[in-house]
């Protein structure tokens, strides 16, 4: 047994009734939508035509926001519908990025994820669901799509239909017939400030008009939707740069250590596990509060879907955790730290900066976050945070050059690797219109000058240039031009991974 919708677009008359029924079937609040009724317009007058497109959540067979949900909230039950468990939901918004449709929001009386559920609790009692029941002109159906005798299997089987953005492998099971292409689409619909009868309140997310409207000259106009905002902000952002610095002490430390032949010392032994642990307890903070349900967190140890990298990465983070602890201990008890612990510590490092590029993979809504060039970007960042941590607090405590010398190189290196793919991730081929758009945005939209003289002149070409002279004792005042140049390069990270989460937000799903 399947549930699945077919919805009759050359049926529908755009009259909302299904929205109401849904709003009123499962009290949901004002400002949000299990389901809406998009409008577009098309042509100019007098030859104009508007076209309805009921959007809702498409109970996928492959469902992405079941796999990265981290505490099992979401799950697809053996007849197929993809129901939630609010109590079991922490509110992460991660569903809200890997749903290609726009289909979840969370509920604000609540503070957790929401969406259609099919009326479960009807379809359990063999009553139609409420929005089935009230369309006046019958264009919506639901049934079983593996019953070759229901309406919805007999629709599929005969006539032509249509699915949601069928490239993202889902699956869907939400079905349309006669409906306009451009719905399909959302970049191929053009986007201003203002709807037929209202003003735009999507927030960011959507309302850089500049950065994702008129593509190729379309001729769709959206005329009404429901707010989109963006789910993550400033913190998910300030996450992936605290991260990197926490992962990148160690990271760099074992390096220098190891390979480089550094000596052990204060800067060694108790600066950079503290550096560890202070990034790894601020990134905590910041996962913990930009959650809608904080006081739920635990349930990422307690009530865990071990496919979720949500889950995977605090396992890492944990373990990271752990061995920045014994290296302080070792360092301050026997001021020594073991090769096993750094070698350790250092994979774990790694682990815990890259998994990132894993639970990003896993927001499928957002093409900009597949990059299979963000895992090395991840690395890199460490990297360079890490280098650059070490530098500032090597020259603050007056190192050896041994020391300094080596961290300089790791950082010269890391800005050069990432400057090379920063400019490449913008110049190579986009795999889709929507990396397209991200893109633009960042390159010629409302984050170009940010991302050009903040991440790539700021961020990168300048501490380039600045340890270049340095290494090459061309400056006189070195270890402060060589200070300046490590702030500019975490200042310059801190700035990509705020444009890099906007970017792949600004756009449109449905």
């Amino acid at each position: 047994m399947r549930y699945g919708f077919v919805i009759d677009q050359d049926r529908c008359i755009g009259c909302h009734a299904c929205t109401v029924a849904c709003k009123e079937e499962h009290q949901v609040p004002v400002g949000v939508f299990r389901t809406w009724v998009k409008h577009i317009e098309k042509g100019e007058f007098p030859h104009t035509s508007r076209h309805f497109g009921v959007m809702r959540c498409n109970h996928c067979d492959d469902s992405p926001c079941t796999e990265i949900c981290p505490t099992s909230a979401l799950y697809r039950r053996a007849d197929g519908i993809v129901d939630f468990d609010n109590r079991r939901c922490i509110g992460c918004k991660a569903c809200m990025q890997a749903c290609p449709y726009d289909a979840l929001y969370i509920d604000p009386n609540n503070n957790t994820a929401a969406k259609c559920n099919f009326c479960a609790h009807r379809v359990e009692k063999s009553i139609e669901p409420a929005c089935v029941i009230v369309c006046p002109t019958q264009a919506i159906l639901a049934g079983d799509l593996d019953n070759p005798g229901s309406k919805v299997s007999r629709v599929v089987a005969t006539q032509k239909v249509s699915v949601r953005k069928p490239q993202k492998g889902t699956q869907p099971k939400l079905f349309y017939v006669g409906i306009e292409g451009d719905l399909l689409e959302p970049n191929r619909i053009s986007r201003a400030d203002t709807y037929f009868a209202a003003d735009r309140r999507d927030g960011w997310a959507q309302s850089s008009a500049s950065d994702v409207s008129n593509l190729a000259g379309a001729l769709a106009r959206e005329v009404y939707d429901v707010p989109h905002p963006a789910p993550w902000g400033w913190k998910i952002a300030a996450y992936l740069w605290t991260k990197a610095v926490a992962a990148g002490a160690l990271l760099v430390a074992t390096v220098l250590l190891s390979l480089a032949g550094s000596a052990p010392g204060t800067l060694f032994n108790i600066v950079c596990p503290v550096v560890a642990l202070v990034g790894l307890a601020v990134t905590s903070a910041l996962l913990i509060f930009d959650l809608k349900r904080p006081d739920r967190f635990f349930y990422l140890v307690t009530k865990p879907n071990l496919r979720s990298w949500l889950v995977i990465g605090s396992y890492f983070l944990i373990g990271y955790g752990a061995l920045a602890t014994a290296w302080l201990l070792c360092g301050i008890v026997w001021g020594a730290v073991p090769s096993v612990v750094q070698w350790f510590a250092a994979v774990f490092g790694v682990a815990s900066a890259c998994y990132s590029a894993f639970l990003f993979a896993q927001a499928k809504g957002r093409d900009l976050w597949q990059s299979p060039l963000f895992l090395w970007h991840l690395l890199v960042q460490a990297l360079v945070s890490g280098s650059a941590t070490i530098l500032i607090a090597g020259i603050l405590m007056d190192a050896d050059s041994g020391v300094l010398r080596p961290a300089a190189l790791i950082l010269l290196l890391s800005l050069i690797v990432s400057l090379a793919m920063n400019l490449g991730e913008i110049a190579l081929p986009h795999v889709s219109e929507d990396v397209k758009l991200a893109t633009r945005a960042l390159i010629s939209g409302r984050l170009s000058a940010r991302f050009w003289g903040l991440v790539v002149c700021a961020g990168l070409i300048a501490p380039i240039i600045l340890v270049s002279l340095v290494l090459a004792s061309a400056l006189p005042g070195a270890p402060a031009f060589a200070i300046v140049a490590a702030v500019l390069a975490l200042a310059g990270l801190w700035w990509f991974e705020e444009l890099w989460v906007k970017a792949g937000q600004s756009v449109p799903l449905s």
